[in-house]
Formats: C-alpha cells, sequence, structure tokens
C-alpha cells in the first residue's frame, strides 16, 4: 500500500509567500514531507521541501512524483524503473505499465521545521 508522503495545497502555497525568494524560481514548487521514508537521507516528517521542476533527473536524485494520484518523495532508480525509500522499512516500489507516474520535480533542499508554521494549518 502506498500512501502519500508529500503534502500540497494552500497552506503550502502561503508559506511561499514567507521564504527567502533567493530558494525559489519560475519553475519551483514548495511541499511538506510526511512520513518516516526518507529520514535515512535527511529528510523528516514536517521539513519543507524545495522542488525544482526544470531540473533534469539524474539516477539517484530524490524526486517528488504523482503515482497513481498520490504525492510521493522518493529516490529515483533509474536503472531498474523503481522508487526507493531511503528507510529499510519501506520496500522499493517498482513502476508498471500499470501506473499512472508522472515526476513533478527534483528536491534540491529541504528546510527543518523545528517549529510549525501557522501557514500550514
Amino acid at each position: 500500500m502506498i500512501i502519500s508522503n508529500v503534502d500540497v495545497g494552500p497552506g503550502i502555497k502561503e508559506l511561499e509567500k514567507s521564504l527567502d525568494s533567493s530558494f525559489l524560481s519560475d519553475s519551483t514548487f514548495v511541499g511538506r514531507a510526511s512520513g518516516r521514508s526518507m529520514e535515512d537521507v535527511g529528510i523528516f516528517d514536517g521539513d519543507i521541501l524545495i522542488i525544482e521542476r526544470a531540473a533534469t533527473i539524474k539516477h539517484g536524485d530524490v524526486i517528488v512524483a504523482v503515482l497513481n494520484g498520490l504525492f510521493v518523495c522518493k529516490i529515483a532508480d533509474l536503472k531498474n524503473n523503481q522508487l526507493l525509500s531511503a528507510n529499510p522499512d519501506h520496500p522499493p516500489i517498482k513502476i508498471t505499465e500499470h501506473d499512472e507516474y508522472n515526476v513533478e520535480g527534483v528536491v534540491g533542499q529541504s528546510i527543518r521545521m523545528h517549529r510549525t508554521s501557522n501557514l500550514l494549518g
């Protein structure tokens, strides 16, 4: 079972207004990590992800994708056509021809949230 581990939406859009503009460009969007599947690469539950749509995806990049209607943050395994978690408790996800799959962008930066923002609800 796959559950979304990236939140996007109105609260995140409001947060973009409070971030330093040097983090953002016209092809950048912001998401919030949810869950523990990416902890071993330093992305923790509640962290803010700066996602670059224009970046070329390379093997091993941390990406945000829509998989079967859910936003996920995973490691791109381009050689084996699968998505990897950075936590051994979460098995790889093999992408098949039956999946609806679209890469939204490459995670270039993450911001640790030590205090929850009012803008996130």
